[in-house]
């Protein structure tokens, strides 16, 4: 992970909030532990961040582009918009079948906090949010039927196989990218010849 902030102690208690809460979830991870993973006291925590919730919602927010980068290469300019849709659901493969894969980490902390209205569930949107922006795009330069539809359905596959593959503690074997597969081709989005 790359550098997110100039205080040393804000970074570490970022970024040890991200991994224990993606590791565990936000209500299992005590702040004393958050504090000792993270190298700080509860006193700096508490004068950087208003509360363990402000904690997490700054946690996400701070690594969630990384997140996102690992779906969606900016790079892949090359690609057909149907080859980018596909190289997300590839990548989503990839990641629940590697060790240590513990699902999508805005889709877990939505469902844990019970409220749409805390501010990590609002980060957690926002990113979401992103990822369907993305497909949306995707599914309009491909020309697809009903691109806002589609890219609502993509992510809810997307989402889906994450939960599944967390829920089975296995990889999707392909899963996810032949459902994809059947949505972009039920919305004629580059029909392959």
């Amino acid at each position: 992970m790359t550098s997110i902030s100039k205080d040393p102690t804000r970074e570490r208690l970022l970024r040890a909030a991200g991994e224990l809460f993606y590791r565990e979830g936000v209500a299992t991870v005590g702040v004393e532990r958050l504090c000792q993973a993270a190298g700080a006291s509860k006193r700096s925590l508490y004068q950087l961040f208003a509360s363990k919730d402000e904690l997490a919602a700054e946690s996400l927010r701070a690594f969630g582009a990384q997140e996102v980068a690992g779906y969606v290469s900016p790079a892949a300019t090359d690609l057909t918009p149907r080859a980018r849709i596909l190289q997300v659901f590839q990548r989503l493969e990839e990641r629940a079948a590697a060790p240590g894969f513990h699902g999508c980490p805005f889709v877990n902390t939505a469902v844990e906090m019970h409220d749409a209205t805390h501010p990590a569930s609002a980060v957690a949107r926002e990113f979401k949010d992103r990822l369907t922006a993305y497909f949306e795009k995707q599914a309009k330069l491909g020309h697809a039927r009903h691109p806002k539809a589609l890219a609502a359905q993509l992510t809810m596959v997307f989402d889906g196989a994450a939960v599944r593959a967390v829920m089975r503690a296995a990889g999707l074997d392909g899963l996810a990218v032949r459902a994809a597969t059947t949505l972009l081709d039920a919305a004629g989005l580059d029909v392959p010849a």
